[in-house]
């Protein structure tokens, strides 16, 4: 609550600007198309009895102070309660309160005090707060256990004459972001060795934004390994806590859309303060600013006022900041000195488990042989990979028949086609030289210990399970031998998989690795 005393000196003019009417900018409960009769009042204000007043007293301001800073700043100051010396003028955010307050609090005290004498304090206040403070209406009651964090996130806008769309429990909807996705939960998030990191690392932001050593939050990684999930649940999950919380969540195609939309429309300003306003920023995919030099340097004066101000920020790209070659160094640099955090590619492993939930939530028996099969196939990407699995329980459904491998490989043939990867002979033998640590060219010379031979066999067997080559033509990789020599190391192997366990793993360890 922030008051302004008749006489009292106001504080430093604040470093920042902002602009008009939110809402205004956007054609969306705008009344530009009516002159402005001075109230500041809607129409469920029409009925305030300090309205003449205040409407005498805006029109003095808008003479004194001009056009332009009165519709940047003192358009969107509305009527609030009266009590005994005291008024409240309401505002949208807390910056431009405390703007208003520094700039035009003692102008607007003396001004009440001399429309109305009795009025010797104004009280400058957020018109969330003044809303807390009143009682609510039963049908705009918050539901009990709500949680009272308010998202920045795009609802599409509405149409005149339309009803919006519902907002969640305790989510307000506005125009700056984009939705947060209620599936993407750090309960649906699967947790591996390979993302184990990056999780924990959000989580903590999410339990303690802005803690020290984790602002900003930077996560990096591939296509489809988990980024932007775990950057909806660090929205999702403050939605669950007992502050309130204001998120904002967009691409940086959208930042850029949106910072050049405001430039357009001359309404750089108000950009700029919806931005600065929120308390956790996030931004998806950063790599599309490279090359985008004045997006870059609005992004990076953003960055260090919500950083400066205790804000959260949250950013992800594919690459490591120090690889992100395009940037500024000056934005590099402030990218890397918080929390790091990498996405490494997924494991056989963790690529299981995620089939394993996403068919268990699906409520479809999806046989392990099946999960195994598309865990092997769909090695790059998560997206990918539950979208296979998708398609096949959709598969299931529509026609009513099991999964069955031999199922998946005739729906899901395109799709495995695409991922099919040649693999060379060459590849084979490096991959089986620095297993067992020899010489790549201990593949092709006539070296008889077993130390050497059997790693050859290991390598003449996989060239055969995994390339098209014939038995010839693999025996002239390995030093020009007979086809009756691949037949028998191919044979051996097989053997020797069969009775030793620990032999067998090693060999289909070294598969999946040429396979993925």
């Amino acid at each position: 609550m922030v008051r302004v005393d008749q006489g009292n000196q106001g504080v430093g003019a604040a470093s920042e600007l902002v602009v008009d009417d939110i809402a205004d900018s956007h054609g969306h409960h705008s009344d530009r198309s009516k002159p402005d009769d001075g109230s500041g009042l809607t129409g469920g204000e029409s009925g305030h009895p300090f309205e003449r007043h205040w409407g005498r007293i805006r029109a003095r301001m808008q003479v004194e102070v001009g056009e332009v800073e009165y519709r940047t700043w003192l358009r969107q100051i509305r009527l609030g309660e009266v009590e005994a010396d005291e008024i409240t003028l309401l505002l949208p955010t807390r910056f431009l309160r405390d703007w208003v307050r520094s700039q035009y609090g003692d102008r607007l005290s003396t001004l009440w005090h001399a429309e109305v004498p009795h009025i010797r304090r104004v009280e400058l206040q957020l018109a969330a707060e003044e809303a807390r403070e009143r009682p609510a209406a039963a049908d705009h009651a918050v539901p009990a256990g709500s949680a009272p964090v308010v998202v920045v996130a795009s609802a599409g806008g509405v149409k005149p004459g339309h009803a919006a769309p519902p907002a969640e429990p305790g989510i307000a909807r506005g125009e700056l972001a984009a939705p947060l996705d209620p599936r993407f939960s750090f309960d649906s998030f699967v947790v591996g060795k390979p993302n184990e990191f990056a999780h924990a690392c959000a989580r903590r932001v999410a339990e303690r934004p802005s803690s020290p050593g984790f602002n900003p939050l930077f996560l990096y990684g591939g296509v489809g390994l988990g980024k932007t999930h775990l950057m909806h649940a660090i929205g999702l999950e403050l939605a669950r806590g007992e502050r309130t919380t204001t998120v904002a969540y967009m691409s940086a195609e959208k930042f850029m859309y949106r910072f050049i939309a405001a430039i357009r429309s001359q309404s750089t300003m108000e950009f700029k303060e919806q931005l600065r306003s929120v308390d956790v920023l996030m931004i998806d995919d950063l790599q599309f600013l490279i090359g985008k030099d004045n997006t870059q340097e609005e992004f990076f004066h953003t960055f260090n006022a919500l950083v400066d101000a205790g804000k959260q920020i949250v950013v992800s790209a594919d690459k490591s900041p120090s690889d992100l070659s395009g940037l500024e160094d000056r934005l590099r640099t402030r990218l890397g000195c918080g929390m790091v955090a990498d996405l490494h590619a997924t494991t056989f492993e963790l690529r299981i488990s995620i089939l394993e939930a996403k068919a268990a939530a699906s409520g479809v028996a999806v046989p392990p042989k099946v999960l195994e099969f598309l865990a092997h196939k769909i090695t790059t990407n998560v997206r990918e990979l539950e979208g296979a699995l998708n398609r096949l329980i959709a598969h299931a459904n529509l026609f009513g028949r099991p999964v069955t491998l031999e199922a998946t490989q005739e729906v899901l043939h395109d799709i495995l086609k695409a991922h099919d990867r040649r693999v060379t002979i060459e590849e084979i033998q490096r991959k089986v030289a620095e297993h067992w640590n020899i010489r790549l060219t201990d593949m092709s010379s006539a070296r008889r210990a077993r130390a050497v031979a059997r790693p050859r066999q290991v390598a003449m067997f996989l060239a055969k399970q995994l390339t098209s080559r014939s038995l010839p033509e693999i025996g002239r990789k390995f030093g020009n031998r007979d086809h009756t020599t691949v037949m028998h190391a191919v044979s051996r192997v097989a053997e020797l998989m069969e009775r030793d366990t620990a032999f067998a793993e090693d060999v289909e360890l070294l598969r999946r690795m040429l396979e993925s």
